[in-house]
């Protein structure tokens, strides 16, 4: 691995320089960054580094720190996905968006990592036994069904090995996963679901918990799988069959192992469970649970809000999905009680195509030609949090300045947190 930077606090300032390569420490090659910092962790530590020349040098520590080590090491290459799942969103969009986005990562350093799903589809033994030396725990195995053949047929890949044999030896080696199932209407739901939630939850606790997410459909499906996404009746059985097993699961394991994600109570139209009932919120990131987080610390913090006092006009903008919960347990309060002068604008994914209703999903354009109209209303503009990446770009690329500067008006990026957004924006 090649050095990027050395901290100049590092007690290596100044031997080792940016270009300089990690040949091996106490003697074994190091595969990558994880690798780095499991090694670096010994009592006795040996790191042998080579210059640009190829020229090596060694440098012994004794019960060392590695995050004092302050190297920054190159990234490591993503490996790909060798599967070619029927509802991939890789597959479901447009050219000219940027590189990062056609990568089809199944990295399980990521999944550890990051908690990035993968599929175990291209483990080799090496890979198993490096995951349990160095409890690379947990991991996050998109499983969508234990029906092997059915599993085959989803993913599109005849040589997929069974998955239940890979996450039962995971589990007896010490090794926590997390599952998902990406739902499809009349395939992988019904009596499928039920052997999945069953099979599944007889792995507990090695696998800790399943997570039921309907599938993300965008209007880029030429030539794809015929898909459609769920209904709100059917989403509403899907919600009423799950929490029916959560009954069962908790009585026989005492946990609910299985949870919809908060998308399905959406789309049925239904309230989401308390926040005692999404347990340790495992799979938050995924969904699960999400918006009742976001309504039980908005509701925690609502004292802190009632000094508030402005007449500034906010508008805050959300995806379809946030909406109605948003309108429902947030705005009458910012409203009514604290007088605040603050309107909530859905707005529509036309880039993708109206199926997708997530804030995440929301391009820089599609969030300006949809509020610019509206701009003469207010004073400040606020955006989802989730709509950017850390360069605070947009999918589509548009920074936000470019946004600001089209829209000749202070935009806000919003936190998960909205007492404390909404605390910034009127103070």
């Amino acid at each position: 691995m090649k050095i990027v930077d050395v901290d100049p606090a590092s007690p290596l300032f100044g031997h080792v320089r940016p270009g300089y390569k990690v040949v091996a420490i106490n003697g074994r090659r190091v595969l990558d960054v994880i690798d780095f910092r499991y090694r670096t962790a010994d009592e006795r530590v040996t790191i042998r580094f080579a210059d640009r020349q190829g020229r090596e040098l060694e440098f012994q520590f004794y019960e060392l720190d590695p995050g004092s080590l302050g190297l920054t090491l190159d990234d490591d290459r993503i490996r790909r996905c060798n599967c070619d799942c029927i509802f991939c969103f890789v597959h479901q969009q447009p050219k000219g968006l940027r590189s990062s986005l056609y990568i089809k990562d199944e990295d399980y350093r990521l999944s550890f990592t990051h908690g990035n799903f993968i599929t175990l589809s291209n483990l080799t033994e090496q890979d198993m036994a490096r995951i349990i030396e160095q409890r690379l725990s947990p991991l996050y195995v998109s499983v969508h069904t234990t029906d092997d053949s059915l599993r085959r047929s989803m993913l599109r890949n005849e040589g997929l090995a069974p998955i239940i044999p890979h996450l039962r030896y995971l589990g007896e080696n010490g090794i926590t996963v997390h599952t998902q199932v990406v739902l499809c209407p009349g395939i992988n739901d019904g009596t499928h679901l039920e052997k999945t939630i069953n099979d599944l939850s007889q792995l507990y606790p090695g696998v800790e918990t399943l997570a039921v997410v309907p599938v993300g459909l965008t209007r880029y499906r030429d030539n794809l799988p015929r898909l459609r996404p769920y209904t709100g009746a059917e989403a509403a059985a899907i919600v009423d069959f799950i929490e029916a097993r959560q009954k069962d699961l908790l009585a026989r394991l005492g946990t609910r192992f299985v949870w919809p994600a908060d998308e399905l109570y959406v789309l049925a139209q239904r309230d989401f469970p308390g926040r005692a009932s999404y347990e340790k919120m495992s799979q938050f990131e995924n969904g699960v649970g999400m918006a009742r987080e976001f309504i039980t610390m908005f509701n925690r913090r609502q004292a802190r809000l009632k000094e508030i006092r402005s007449d500034r006009r906010v508008l805050f903008l959300t995806g379809y999905s946030a909406h109605p919960f948003l309108s429902r347990h947030v705005l009458p309060f910012i409203r009514n009680e604290l007088r605040l002068n603050l309107s909530l604008h859905s707005v529509r994914n036309r880039f993708w195509g109206e199926m997708v209703t997530v804030s995440g999903l929301l391009t820089g354009q599609d969030l300006l030609d949809q509020t610019r109209k509206m701009a003469g209303e207010f004073d400040v503009v606020v955006l989802p949090p989730n709509c950017m990446n850390s360069d605070n770009l947009f999918l589509d690329d548009m920074s936000l300045q470019q946004f600001q500067n089209a829209l000749g008006k202070p935009v806000v990026v919003g936190r998960y947190n909205l007492a404390e957004s909404i605390r910034e924006i009127f103070v």
